[in-house]
């Protein structure tokens, strides 16, 4: 029996099945053996022969049996939950789907933003109560929006909320690669500071890392105006949780929109549920009807490469390599 080019392994993402991934690849790469595995053993066969696999999530275990591995194509953005040192001791380049969600969750935040900014909220009581009144909506015209993240995630939030006839600052690692927002700065403190006491929407959409746990602190809303918009579609341990509530509370911050959450999921009991400024979502901004299409073209543009031999500087996504 031929060997396998590509296994992809049974555990969907975002509600959509495995199945539907397989296909997408093999009409991109119909002269290669693509097989899903949808059983624990089908997935020991099937890892240990591949020379590519990809998935969301892979046990260690299964690794240990992967002597043809050279790809593993992940199916999430993060890859915090990978065991990238095997990979990288067993000489395998690893990728992520980063990019995939940028244009869904760009447009949840969106939504987000002109729900706060309209007050969709005071309409939407009143619309129970068939209550015909008056009442005064804000606009998200003339607004500071600061983002932290100019990933591909931040950069397409960018691109959207730039034509609203907004100021934009974005917070990266890096600053001197700029982006495309009006300013770009880094996480030096009091710089940040500065950025977050101009801020009317603070937008998180970094990945969680040393630097970005905790950012959003409690001295973080001391600084932030009292009417400033919290989003976060980041992680949820880079808002200070216990923080925010407080923050909310006291009307030190004017509302949030949440995706995501510390903890996660959050418990029925939490005091976040019960606020009226804030607008919660099951970690969904990432839901795409295209999530497969897209995830299978980077995939796909990748294993050609790789047949090709190509560099890696040529190759998509690498977030780790040998």
């Amino acid at each position: 029996m031929a060997h396998i080019d590509i296994a992809v392994l049974r555990r969907g993402t975002h509600g959509l099945p495995a199945s539907e991934y397989v296909s997408e690849l093999r009409e991109r790469l119909p002269d290669r053996r693509i097989e899903l595995a949808e059983t624990p053993s089908e997935e020991r066969d099937l890892t240990a022969d591949a020379r590519v696999i990809s998935a969301v999530d892979i046990d260690r275990d299964l690794l240990e049996h992967a002597d043809r591995l050279e790809l593993f194509a992940g199916a999430a953005a993060g890859h915090d939950h990978l065991p990238i040192d095997i990979f990288t001791d067993r000489g395998v380049v690893v990728t992520n789907a980063a990019g995939v969600h940028a244009p869904t969750v760009a447009e949840q935040v969106l939504g987000y933003v002109i729900h706060h900014a309209r007050d969709f909220g005071t309409g939407r009581r009143r619309q129970r109560r068939r209550q015909w009144q008056h009442y005064r909506p804000g606009e998200v015209n003339g607004s500071t929006v600061t983002i932290v993240g100019l990933g591909a995630i931040g950069r397409a939030i960018a691109d959207r909320v730039s034509a609203f006839g907004v100021e934009t600052i974005g917070v990266r690692y890096t600053p001197a690669k700029g982006g495309p927002t009006d300013e770009v700065i880094g996480f030096d403190e009091e710089q940040f500071h500065r950025a977050l006491a101009d801020t009317d929407y603070l937008i998180v959409a970094s990945p969680l890392t040393d630097t970005t746990r905790g950012l959003i602190d409690a001295d973080a809303f001391r600084t932030l105006p009292s009417d400033a918009y919290l989003v976060n579609v980041g992680r949820g341990a880079i808002v200070d949780t216990d923080a925010l509530v407080d923050a909310l509370r006291s009307n030190h911050i004017g509302g949030a929109g949440l995706d995501v959450t510390d903890p996660e999921p959050l418990p029925e009991s939490h005091p976040l549920w019960k606020l009226e400024n804030v607008t919660i979502t099951p970690h969904n901004a990432g839901y795409t009807p295209q999530y497969w299409a897209r995830l299978a073209d980077i995939v796909a543009d990748n294993v050609e490469r790789l047949d090709r031999g190509d560099d890696l500087d040529r190759w998509r996504n690498v977030v780790a390599s040998p």
